[in-house]
């Protein structure tokens, strides 16, 4: 069952979390912030024109980065999309709420615990209105939807857009070769796939219109906000693109299946741009935190379908940087100093804690989470309050810890049927991230001493993490 919370904000507010509540404009219910957070989908770190393309023209977040803050060593807890969602939402590394080991499909009879306490969750009971536009990718049962885990409304598609209704069959063909023929006929959104489109808990459209949904999502978006403007919200805008199969609406379609993730990512801008302008023409800016940011790495296999990891190395599936860390901006006029940008070390597992306190509500003292506060890094401080960060890979298992400056990865070995390993690169490597981004110089042999005691470290914290597990919400029977 959801947990009831007491307002005891002068009891937990940090003083910067107290300046951000009683410099809020005046509201209806005494001044709380609105929150936005958008997540795309597999969208790379270098993917943006304030993250160094060139390639992508994103004149709306970039712009909010002028505006705001950006943050270069973000980071997602797995580097695939159910259990990043999870991290996200519940504040905790997947493998403490159960949803470490790989992505949910359509067959599958698992998803988020509603037991557990959700960034919605903790503001719905504050008396926000919440809703949830886009991807859910947490369980497609009506137990676990967005409207079980905090969410007053939910539109959007219950899982990846490659997959389909209802047993994940009849998919077409896959790799870049079969995601040109897709782009070069705008009409397979329709005729090549069964993804269903849901209002709340209901399916309202089987195929869903791949081609629209960015821009359908959006203006549900655009009309929450105009509904709720004089009332404290709560919008997560989870957009499924530019996750593979590619679609813009056909009025912003370039033909050109080489430009079809260039195509995408601007599309997806412009439509962020709406919302912007609205919060700006509204004036409810100087009283919202917009958070954009991605749930993992870009799919590098599919060539121009796939986004660019920019400096960092590798990309979706990899516990590289590539893999984990993604862009972010931070946007709050007022609250976040302009034109700002921060290095230090954070995570969308502190989101819970940093928004907690940004609104001045304690979280529940029955649960352990794994996010920090770092509402100071919004306020400009210099130092993190986060020094580690665990490395999860695509099947839930423990692969590296980052402290300070230092990255150790200490690989899970492929292995073929018969035993034998599928690959040369050496099982254990050191980094020195402030020195060496793309991970291209492996120091373990240097330092033997240092590469022990992050093993160590490594392991005790994820069996600490696995002791404190609680369960994943099981479909009846199964």
């Amino acid at each position: 069952m959801k947990y009831i919370l007491t307002i005891l904000a002068a009891l937990v507010l940090a003083p910067h979390a107290v300046l951000h509540a009683t410099e809020a404009p005046s509201k209806t219910d005494g001044g709380k912030p609105n929150i936005v957070v958008i997540f795309t989908d597999d969208q790379g770190y270098g993917d943006l024109g304030c993250f160094g393309s060139t390639t992508i023209r994103t004149p709306h977040l970039d712009r909010l980065a002028k505006e705001g803050r950006r943050f270069t060593s973000f980071m997602v807890p797995a580097n695939v999309c159910s259990p990043s969602r999870a991290g996200l939402l519940t504040g905790c590394y997947p493998k403490r709420v159960g949803m470490h080991q790989g992505v949910l499909f359509p067959g599958s009879k698992t998803g988020l615990n509603p037991a557990e306490h959700t960034l919605a969750d903790h503001l719905k009971q504050q008396g926000y209105a919440t809703a949830c536009f886009g991807k859910w990718h947490l369980g497609h049962h009506l137990e676990v939807l967005p409207t079980a885990n905090g969410f007053d409304t939910y539109y959007g598609i219950p899982y990846s857009n490659d997959m389909n209704h209802p047993d994940n069959q009849g998919k077409p063909q896959g790799g870049p070769d079969g995601m040109d023929e897709l782009w070069n006929d705008p009409q397979s959104a329709l005729t090549k796939w069964n993804t269903p489109l849901m209002e709340n808990e209901e399916i309202v459209e089987l195929p869903v219109d791949q081609r629209t949904i960015t821009r359908r999502c959006t203006d549900r978006a655009i009309e929450f906000i105009k509904e709720n403007q004089t009332r404290p919200f709560f919008l997560y805008l989870p957009y499924s693109m530019p996750h593979i199969p590619l679609y813009v609406p056909d009025d912003v379609r370039d033909p050109d299946p080489t430009r079809a993730y260039i195509n995408t990512i601007e599309h997806i801008d412009t439509e962020l741009g709406r919302v912007f302008d609205l919060l700006r023409e509204r004036k409810i800016a100087e009283n919202t935190y917009v958070i954009f940011t991605t749930d993992n790495g870009p799919w590098l296999s599919f060539r121009h379908h796939g986004g660019s990891a920019g400096p960092l190395r590798n990309g979706k599936f990899s516990t590289f940087e590539g893999g984990h860390r993604v862009p972010c901006i931070m946007w709050a006029p007022g609250r976040i100093a302009a034109g700002t940008v921060c290095d230090e070390l954070a995570a969308t597992i502190d989101l819970l804690p940093t928004i907690a306190a940004i609104t001045g509500t304690p979280l529940p003292a029955d649960r352990a989470i794994d996010g920090i506060d770092i509402s100071s890094l919004l306020s400009g401080a210099a130092k993190s309050v986060r020094n580690e960060f665990l490395y999860y890979n695509a099947g839930g298992h423990i692969e590296g810890i980052r402290e300070g400056g230092w990255k150790l990865l200490a690989k899970v070995p492929e292995v073929k049927k018969d035993g034998l390993t599928t690959t040369t690169r050496p099982d254990v490597m050191l980094y020195n991230l402030a020195d060496d981004l793309g991970e291209k110089h492996n120091l373990a042999a240097e330092n033997p001493g240092l590469v022990e005691r992050l093993r160590q470290k490594m392991l005790e914290r994820d069996a600490a993490i696995a002791d404190g597990a609680r369960p994943v919400w099981k479909k009846p029977g199964a």
